[in-house]
């Protein structure tokens, strides 16, 4: 597989060889049968058997040593402030120990734990702007932050709205953690961000910060949000019944976090795979949090809801990258010709009992990440937060 334009002669190619298992990030081929990826200027140029790329003139070589590669993890909902530091805990570098988790990008689901956060309009604007601007400018540890996510208020107009895209802000955060608290409100908030290409969140169960409430299902449902935000709470979940009744009352996306309840989350899995709708299913953390951040909770997810629920290991990456890239309109999440290569190279924890890496995971083991690649720059080698893995990649030139 190629792209239709040859790289000029200055492009900087790298060659990833000798990959064991290659996962797609996408449900209709969840693994794809390859062993080399062609990178040529942050894109990924090539994907094949090794025989049949062009792999000539690489300016590195990475040998993968047989271990999986994975579309760069993204985490859908989480909470960022100023740059890669969390007040809600006063932690440094949280973003870029994520990294170190396999995650690439993330979505912030509102910047609710800025200190003194506005909740005038005009403030709440500037703050989006503010947040989305500065986190296109920086990027801790690599990560994709897409952020500039307002949490809406009442007296909120459709101008508000389109003055907001045309700055750039593409999200809302939270509907429910600021004053909007009927479906009815937030239904036409929800209509007005959606004209204008911002997709939107809603908050879903029992509070969370001071001036959040309760979000039950039937407001879930008349408010049409994009994406229903933590369907097993964050932290407190509705009652299995309205779980089941969003799962099938709408189309919208599915997410479950780990800083919500693991009994809903699981729940939530199986409704979506008794309706043949896991591609509405999406993951996140919801950190920073009252329980802290969780550098390895977008691989913990995957571990448990696979291991739980009998979900095959390749189906929860999807869940976990392409599924959200897709409901976002990401351009990442998925290892395709013509994508950005953000890669994870991972394998199977030392002395795991599973018999491979897809195997392990559904035992319900973390597996050992050994390099972070971001736009076809590594960003980290053997990770300093997940447990040894068996293999390592290795960069044989450079």
């Amino acid at each position: 597989m190629s792209l239709s334009s040859p790289a000029p002669s200055s492009a900087r190619k790298t060659v990833i060889r000798n990959i064991g298992l290659l996962l797609s990030g996408m449900l209709e081929q969840p693994v794809l049968d390859a062993d080399t990826i062609i990178v040529v200027n942050g894109n990924i140029k090539e994907i094949g058997k090794e025989k049949d790329c062009d792999t000539d003139n690489g300016d590195s070589i990475i040998d993968a040593m047989g271990v999986t590669v994975t579309p760069g993890l993204i985490d859908s909902h989480v909470h960022p402030v100023c740059g890669d530091w969390t007040p809600r805990q006063n932690q440094m570098s949280w973003i870029e120990s994520s990294m170190h988790g396999g995650v690439t990008t993330m979505i912030s689901a509102g910047e609710v734990h800025l200190p003194g956060r506005a909740r005038d309009i005009v403030g709440l604007k500037a703050t989006a702007i503010a947040a989305q601007r500065a986190f296109s400018n920086f990027r801790p540890g690599g990560v994709k932050v897409h952020a500039g996510a307002p949490v809406i208020e009442q007296g909120m107009v459709e101008e508000d709205f389109r003055d907001m895209a045309t700055s750039g802000v593409r999200l809302l955060g939270e509907i429910g953690l600021g004053s909007v608290k009927s479906g009815y409100e937030a239904r036409q908030m929800v209509a007005w961000a959606r004209k204008y290409g911002i997709s939107s969140t809603i908050h879903t169960g029992g509070p969370s910060v001071p001036g959040s409430g309760y979000i039950d299902a039937d407001m879930v449902l008349e408010a049409d949000a994009n994406v229903i935000g933590h369907i097993n709470g964050g932290h407190t979940a509705l009652p299995l019944n309205q779980i089941r009744c969003l799962c099938e009352g709408c189309g919208r996306g599915i997410e479950i976090v780990h800083n919500g309840n693991e009994l809903a989350g699981l729940s939530a899995l199986r409704y979506a795979r008794e309706l043949g709708q896991l591609d509405r299913v999406i993951l996140g953390t919801d950190g920073p949090a009252g329980s802290g951040v969780q550098p390895l909770g977008i691989l913990r997810m995957i571990s448990m809801l696979s291991s739980f629920s009998d979900t095959p290991a390749e189906i929860m990456f999807c869940c976990a990258t392409g599924n959200t890239a897709r409901m976002r309109d990401l351009d990442v999440g998925r290892i395709e010709v013509g994508r950005p290569a953000d890669l994870v190279f991972m394998d199977k924890a030392q002395h795991s009992s599973g018999k491979d890496i897809l195997d392990s995971i559904q035992k319900g083991d973390i597996p050992g990440v050994g390099m972070v690649m971001i736009d076809g720059v590594v960003r980290c080698q053997r990770s300093r937060n997940t447990p040894p893995a068996e293999r390592i990649p290795t960069i044989i030139s450079a």
